[in-house]
């Protein structure tokens, strides 16, 4: 059976219930613990995780290994036993990104990854050194190791396309 929700941002979407991600301790400074990975943009870089819950909330996301080359997540002992996570466990990562009207307003929040792992997401602070609240998502493009403007409008069609980008 799909769940259906009326997104502000999407209008109609059908989210299959087995893709449900549950937040037992929610996003940090957000409401709801129910979400779903929305792509407007099959296989880009960006997807939304919108809320079930309050269908208004929808923050995009990517994993950040696309654009961080040395990206990695540490976490404390106590959130790694917490999670249920060891170095051997797969687990999605995705770092939320605030988008800009240039490449180089766009950045990343490194130091609160979202982590999702059998249905279950949790949101942690990276004990990584050199993580930034508000890292330039296109540093390593612009300095010529990426895919530059293809990659930029890869990410401007995943949020939408013709949408004013620093909206979202």
């Amino acid at each position: 059976m799909v769940m259906a929700i009326e997104s502000s941002r999407f209008g109609h979407v059908e989210i299959d219930p087995e893709t449900v991600i549950e937040f037992p301790d929610g996003l940090i400074g957000l409401g709801g613990r129910r979400f779903a990975l929305v792509a407007t943009d099959t296989g880009g870089p960006i997807v939304w995780l919108h809320c079930i819950d309050d269908p208004t909330l929808s923050l995009p996301v990517t994993d950040p290994h696309r654009f961080f080359s040395g990206y990695r997540v540490e976490l404390t002992d106590e959130d790694a036993e917490r999670l249920g996570v060891d170095e051997s466990a797969p687990v999605d990562v995705f770092v939320t990104v605030v988008a800009g009207s240039q490449p180089s307003d766009f950045t990343a929040n490194q130091k609160a990854p979202i982590l999702i792992r059998d249905g279950r997401g949790h949101q942690v602070i990276n004990q990584a050194p050199g993580c930034d609240f508000r890292a330039p998502l296109f540093a390593e493009v612009q300095a010529g190791l990426g895919g530059g403007a293809p990659l930029f409008a890869e990410v401007q069609a995943g949020l939408g396309g013709g949408e004013d980008p620093a909206e979202c």
